[in-house]
């Protein structure tokens, strides 16, 4: 074996390769040619002597030995890392890129500003911010930081709970006018309402009264959506109502577009959390942009800690 042949790029492209399962996209990622990364990966097992990877039309998959190698090439990609980002980071500021994945909506309407801001501040530091409202896997993608609305399941990454997101039960002004304002929980039940397809429950308002007692209201409508931008334009477009994230409607409600109904009747909150990548948070840029998230999350609409 010639140690020599065995560069930090080959052990990058292999690494990448065994997590995403994909050659053409891990070539995307690190901005080479799928030639590349499938010569790097030849080139690393010949060197080895070994195979490390089965590879079909349709997957790719570690061998036991590649298992093996796989967490080795981990610990020393994340060491040569880190040593550079301390060499850097005593001699001027944190730079590099950092993958930020968060809510599709949140994203767009608030946290597209606050990603603005931080790069003023940190110039050399690049954002790769990607939008969607999927549990993705974050090792698999590549991902440093989530943002993230809802309950979560058991995991191994690093969960930092920003706050609970408030929500509210709204409808237009002119949604109103035409079909009367709803007095109390009993009367939403003969209102058209605005569904979300990707929230479990949605079909069924929990509200609490100022006495601490439950109402739960089945709904109906005729629309029902997966993002929560095409559930503020159909309030706004006066199609029904519907519970809102105080900060998805927080400017609508501002310009009396929307109002809130049944005062006094509380839904419950959403946890807002951040998923961090473990060792992704020892690095300089990535450790700046938690604790910046972290101090101004609780500055967006709605957020309390």
């Amino acid at each position: 074996m010639d140690q020599s042949d065995i560069t930090l790029d080959r052990m990058r492209s292999f690494v990448r390769v065994a997590e995403r399962g994909n050659l053409s996209a891990v070539a995307r990622e690190l901005g080479t040619g799928q030639s590349t990364v499938t010569r790097h990966l030849r080139e690393l097992e010949e060197a080895l002597g070994t195979r490390l990877l089965n590879r079909t039309t349709r997957r790719v998959a570690m061998t036991e030995e590649g298992s093996r190698y796989y967490a080795q090439c981990v610990q020393i990609l994340r060491l040569v890392e880190q040593a550079s980002e301390e060499i850097r980071h005593t001699r001027d500021s944190p730079s590099g890129a950092i993958r930020l994945s968060c809510t599709a909506a949140l994203g767009v309407l608030h946290v597209t500003r606050l990603i603005f801001a931080f790069q003023v501040r940190y110039p050399d530091i690049r954002i790769d911010l990607g939008l969607t409202d999927e549990r993705i896997d974050l090792v698999k993608e590549g991902v440093d930081i989530a943002l993230r609305l809802g309950p979560l399941a058991a995991s191994s990454l690093k969960i930092h709970h920003l706050g609970d997101s408030t929500r509210l039960l709204v409808a237009s002004r002119t949604y109103l006018a035409a079909h009367g304002r709803p007095q109390n929980p009993e009367e939403l039940t003969t209102h058209n309402a605005i569904r979300m397809a990707n929230v479990a429950g949605s079909d069924t308002l929990v509200l609490t009264d100022p006495d601490g007692k439950t109402h739960s209201v089945p709904l109906k409508g005729d629309l029902r959506v997966d993002h929560g931008l095409a559930a503020r334009e159909a309030f706004r477009a006066g199609r029904g109502i519907g519970a809102a994230q105080r900060w998805l409607v927080s400017d609508l409600r501002a310009s009396a577009e929307l109002e809130r109904l049944v005062p006094g009747y509380e839904l419950a909150s959403t946890p807002f959390n951040m998923l961090i990548v473990p060792e992704r948070a020892k690095v300089a840029r990535v450790r700046r942009l938690i604790d910046y998230l972290v101090e101004e999350a609780v500055r967006l609409p709605g957020i309390a800690r």
